[in-house]
């Protein structure tokens, strides 16, 4: 097949584009490459993708809807895979109209170009943001979200509503994908397994929110490419679907810690701080609908995928 992949140059959308290339299909990436983290390491992503014949990148702004049109016009898509967007809970509350732009224009964009390309599936990126200051676990698709607590969890539900209306009227497929705190190589700067990694191997203090009274779901990369495989490709999902991607088994923050010190070979050293505006303190996701609907089944705890991320960070940074 040949499949669209926006955010080609982020963590997810690099790894799903290069799963889908091993698998054969033919890919275009798309990304603007914005400086939210690192550029270089998007471009070093960028570059590996480029290496593969099937694949071609794309670098512009998907809230420039010509430039969409110009994509899907010289293109025509089996798939759409729409990973492309602003994240960050803390960074949305100084930095609103950057969310605007990039999860609303933007994906009101993707959506108008399926639309006018005859539907073909649209697979994006949702969040697990989304249940806001739910404190019923795990989270369900079945649980109401609507008291985000953040600007970048309100975008990725108006994603979903504006997916449901376009799948209600013009009859294409939208499947959104709640991801819960994606790790894995190549992973993220902005990301607590990072910023953990970095700080004691450099001999300095982490920042640990809520006094570390915090659990998160966190789901190895792998798993995660899995889910999205299967959401592009798979029989019996409906015209409109929301599935967690979790990995179903939330770890104490300080368990992830103490992994990460293990890991390195380090005591660290911790600065206790109180809870962040937007954040919440525990994150849980029920997989079942996944596990009935694609097949889903995380197999990477904590204590298998933070060692590999760190075998890869070390060599990433000597390189």
């Amino acid at each position: 097949m040949k499949i669209l992949v926006t955010g080609s140059a982020g963590f997810i959308g690099y790894h799903v584009a290069q799963a889908l290339l091993q698998d054969g299909h033919e890919v275009v990436g798309f990304d603007n490459f914005n400086d939210y983290y690192s550029a270089e390491l998007k471009r070093d992503r960028h570059r590996m993708l480029e290496e593969q014949p099937s694949y071609t990148g794309i670098e512009a702004d998907l809230a420039d809807l010509q430039v969409v049109e110009s994509c899907f016009s010289e293109h025509t898509f089996d798939r759409i895979c729409h990973l492309a967007a602003q994240a960050g809970v803390r960074y949305s509350l100084d930095h609103p109209f950057v969310y605007q732009k990039a999860n609303l224009e933007a994906f009101l964009n993707i959506l108008e170009a399926c639309r006018h390309a005859g539907g073909p599936r649209l697979v994006y990126a949702s969040s697990s943001s989304v249940y806001g200051g739910n404190t019923k676990l795990p989270f369900s698709e079945n649980d109401s979200v609507d008291a985000p607590i953040s600007l970048y969890a309100a975008t990725k539900k108006a994603d979903e509503l504006m997916a449901h209306c376009y799948s209600h009227l013009y009859g294409f497929q939208t499947i959104g994908l709640r991801f819960f705190m994606v790790y894995g190589p190549w992973g993220r700067p902005d990301m607590a397994i990072w910023l953990f990694t970095q700080a004691m191997l450099a001999g300095r203090s982490i920042k640990v929110f809520n006094h570390g009274h915090m659990e998160r779901d966190f789901t190895y990369i792998d798993d995660i490419v899995a889910g999205v495989k299967a959401s592009l490709f798979a029989d019996g999902l409906a015209q409109y679907e929301v599935i967690n991607l979790g990995n179903h088994r939330p770890e104490k923050l300080m368990d992830m810690i103490n992994v990460i010190a293990g890991a390195v070979g380090v005591e660290p050293q911790m600065e206790m701080l109180p809870m962040q505006p937007g954040d919440v303190p525990a994150t849980y996701a029920d997989t079942a609908l996944a596990r009935q609907k694609l097949g889903f089944e995380p197999t990477t705890p904590i204590a298998v995928g933070i060692p590999k991320f760190i075998d890869w960070y070390r060599e990433y940074h000597r390189a």
